[in-house]
């Protein structure tokens, strides 16, 4: 596949900036492959397709406010620091970005809050994903942690193009979420409320969960035309012994298994037995999934309107087929459908 055959014209009004009202009540588009049929549903219509012994495979990340403003030694410049990973605990050391990059040089010292609490230095800038930085912090790890929660701001992706606010410190987040690390939010598991949780717990459906701390990468443009030649960025993963034993007690006994978006989807495909199980994991995946692909352990999958020529629309693309996603996406822009973040929920079955 060809990265321009992913193209499609979305209009900018269809991108949601806003989180709607209510988490579960946003219009759901369904997606039989079977019968190759499309349906115009509600998100709390999920309930009439799952039932006993059905399997809902969730990501646990939590985001966190990856986001800091702050100044620029001497000459008090403004920029804006996206942290992106922890490198080591002990001494402090981030991988970030910057913004304005091309002012920051090595043994620039950055300060941050209004009365300076946070100080960093730039200690390197040829990684390939931007600088490296050391947060000059005497305290203990706890109180580090306390100063970062308390200036960062949540990383809304820039294509919303406001500030983050209050509200999306609460909805930019599952209700689920438990271990944090992510800089974006699985966006397909935004949808779930507490109510509709029990309610698929009562008519059997079992929740199992996994961890992908999600990364920046997911939204980098692909850059080259041939798929085979785009390298996605590492992400960490931990699928626990219970999980494993959940999904593939489901998968002998014929059960529906939903895989609650990409970053579900390319958990559990980065960890699967010879024999097609799921097995338990804990490292990096950078694995990129796109047609023609064949799945091994989710048989349906809940994900959100993506934008085009990403790698979250190309896996949903390897997911539905091809041709069945680029005519419902189609369909999608013609019913005013809601795109990315805060956009609505396509279900797959």
């Amino acid at each position: 596949m060809k990265l321009s055959q992913f193209r499609f014209h979305l209009p900018p009004e269809l991108i949601a900036n806003h989180p709607p009202k209510q988490r579960d009540e946003v219009p759901m588009m369904v997606l039989d492959r079977k019968t190759q049929k499309i349906e115009h549903k509600h998100f709390k219509d999920i309930l009439k397709y799952f039932g006993e012994g059905d399997v809902f495979i969730i990501n646990n990340t939590k985001v966190f406010p990856a986001r800091l403003y702050g100044e620029k030694e001497k000459t008090g410049a403004k920029i804006e620091v996206f942290l992106l990973r922890e490198l080591n605990r002990e001494s402090r050391l981030w991988d970030v970005l910057v913004d304005p990059a091309r002012k920051i040089r090595i043994g620039n010292k950055l300060y941050f809050g209004d009365d300076d609490s946070l100080v960093a230095e730039v200690i390197d800038n040829t990684t390939s994903r931007g600088r490296t930085i050391r947060f000059l912090f005497d305290g203990p790890y706890d109180e580090f942690k306390k100063t970062i929660q308390r200036l960062g701001h949540t990383p809304l992706p820039k294509i919303h193009n406001r500030p983050a606010t209050a509200e999306d410190d609460e909805r930019y987040q599952t209700i689920y979420a438990k271990l944090e690390g992510a800089v974006a939010a699985p966006t397909a598991g935004l949808h779930f409320s507490r109510e509709i949780m029990k309610r698929l717990e009562l008519q059997g459906v079992t929740f199992a969960e996994i961890t992908l701390h999600t990364g920046l990468g997911n939204f980098r443009a692909i850059d080259v035309e041939d798929l085979t030649k785009h390298k996605m960025d590492s992400e960490e993963v931990i699928i626990e012994p219970s999980t494993v034993e959940i999904v593939n007690k489901a998968k002998a006994d014929k059960k529906k298994i939903v895989a609650v978006g990409t970053t579900t989807m390319k958990a559990i495909e980065s960890s699967v037995t010879i024999a097609g199980n799921l097995k338990s994991f804990k490292g990096w995946s950078n694995k990129f999934i796109f047609p023609p692909y064949d799945f091994s352990i989710a048989n349906a999958m809940i994900t959100n309107f993506q934008l085009p020529q990403s790698p979250m629309m190309m896996m949903a693309a390897a997911f539905a087929g091809y041709d069945f996603l680029m005519n419902a996406y189609e369909v999608a822009v013609e019913k005013k459908y809601k795109f990315f973040t805060y956009g609505n929920p396509m279900l797959i079955l």
